[in-house]
């Protein structure tokens, strides 16, 4: 990636992520044309290669700049105050829902780069997501009062198990051919996580 990108008048920048967040949510990575983001962006194919080598470097620029948009929304004065495991989670699930259905394009786009099909990117999409659930735990829960777990209970395991079923769901609808809906899951994520706190807190806790 060119530097010069971010020498550009910040509305110019935003145009250039808007075109290329609308052109990947919409298409599979080899489907996404470049021709399409440089004319929404109001820019020559030329110029975009110039701030971005080729398409690969612009896809994993934008799929950055979601995480951090994410998760500057996300991680507020309020979220930095809970020490419940499962009330952070659901804080979290809130703040993400609500930001996706203010953005469609953002939560296609997210969908498509966590759940990867065999393309140029697949491989650093996958490294990337998965060390972000690794170190997630230490990264956003780290004023959780983890005291609130019986000895037997694994955090840690509890979130990626939460995770899986999240990821079971989202792939029995893209068998099934029928759309993610946001409020279904976040009402099934609601009663996963419900039966894990019964499973694994202390029962003062409960």
């Amino acid at each position: 990636m060119n530097e010069q990108f971010f020498h550009l008048p910040e509305e110019k920048q935003q145009a250039i992520i808007n075109a290329s967040l609308e052109v990947f949510a919409t298409h599979e990575y080899k489907r996404a044309s470049t021709d399409d983001i440089a004319a929404k962006a109001g820019i020559s194919k030329g110029l975009l290669f110039y701030y971005f080598h080729n398409k690969k470097s612009l896809y994993l620029y934008i799929y950055d700049y979601t995480k951090q948009i994410v998760t500057a929304q996300v991680v507020d004065a309020h979220f930095k105050e809970i020490t419940d495991f499962f009330e952070l989670l659901a804080y979290s699930a809130q703040k993400k829902a609500a930001i996706m259905s203010r953005n469609p394009y953002l939560m296609d786009f997210v969908m498509r780069c966590f759940y990867p099909e065999k393309e140029e990117v697949s491989d650093e999409l996958n490294s990337t997501n998965q060390d972000y659930i690794d170190n997630s735990i230490f990264q956003y829960f780290k004023n959780v009062d983890f005291s609130r777990f019986r000895q037997d209970a694994d955090p840690q395991q509890i979130l990626r198990m939460l995770l899986w079923m999240a990821d079971g769901y989202i792939n029995e609808k893209r068998r099934q051919g029928k759309p993610f809906v946001l409020d279904e899951i976040m009402h099934d994520f609601k009663e996963w996580s419900d039966m894990f706190r019964r499973l694994s807190y202390r029962e003062e806790y409960l």
